[in-house]
């Protein structure tokens, strides 16, 4: 197989997996094996889904379920890096944060609903305290594991040729944990999106999750579901867009390297 061969094989065999899986949901409720009161065909479903995309109501939402993911992202990803910087540089901070660090971060976001909700209502303060401590875990762990992977003899090397603090951070440190930092910003990503489209189910701030809880207590099954079908295709373009992203700043890193060349 050669090499555009083999990166056609991906995007064909993802395209006829989602025909199968839309197949099988249309044919699902057609043969009655589900109520399609509760479960409408999925030609149904896309129908509703295109029609939205006329809607100025329907961008709104999104346009609000993004706003909430991006400023959640950038807080949690600006405040991850600078501590992760700082508590990885230092052997000490590591030692002493480690309990706090290992206790605070399998705390569910979703048990922050009450407080955020005494905060700020059913504002976007609520739903980016939600996307931000959610995501502030996936980029720090991932920042502290890069700081932790930077060769000592690199660094004894940087000091003896006496580059202060910042000048080892830029040409030792950085280069060292961009990889961990670009998976970590992945990760949080699309953490980010469960979470903005959540606060909005679970609080009633504005976004796709308050229309999906509109549209399911209105008795609108099948907007329900096109607007369940709009979160899934912004979680592909979050993906995707962050692996352009991942592959464009480490371009010269073995990893990606590789990987175009496969």
């Amino acid at each position: 197989m050669n090499l555009t061969s083999r990166r056609l094989a991906g995007p064909v065999l993802g395209l006829a997996g989602i025909l199968g899986f839309l197949l099988i949901w249309e044919l699902v409720p057609r043969l009655g094996i589900v109520n399609p009161t509760y479960l409408p065909p999925a030609s149904e479903v896309l129908s509703v889904f295109f029609s939205n995309l006329g809607l100025a109501a329907f961008w709104r939402a999104v346009g609000q379920t993004m706003t909430g993911w991006a400023l959640g992202l950038l807080i949690a990803t600006a405040a991850a890096v600078v501590l992760g910087l700082i508590i990885g540089s230092s052997t000490f901070l590591r030692r002493a944060t480690h309990s706090t660090i290992e206790f605070l971060r399998p705390v569910p976001s979703v048990a922050l609903i009450p407080l955020a909700v005494l905060l700020f209502g059913i504002h976007l303060e609520s739903t980016l305290l939600l996307v931000v401590y959610a995501s502030f875990w996936q980029v720090l762990i991932q920042v502290l594991y890069g700081v932790a992977d930077v060769d000592p003899v690199a660094g004894n090397t940087a000091r003896s040729y006496g580059l202060g603090r910042l000048a080892r951070i830029r040409y030792v440190v950085w280069p060292t944990t961009l990889p961990y930092l670009m998976t970590g910003i992945r990760l949080g990503a699309a953490v980010a999106l469960i979470l903005a489209v959540t606060a909005g189910l679970l609080i009633g701030t504005p976004g796709l999750g308050n229309e999906i809880t509109r549209a399911q207590s209105g008795g609108a099954v099948a907007q329900m579901y096109a607007l369940v079908l709009t979160a899934g295709v912004l979680g592909i373009l979050i993906n995707a867009g962050m692996r352009f992203i991942e592959r464009r700043a480490l371009a010269w890193h073995s990893s990606v390297r590789s990987e175009v060349a496969l």
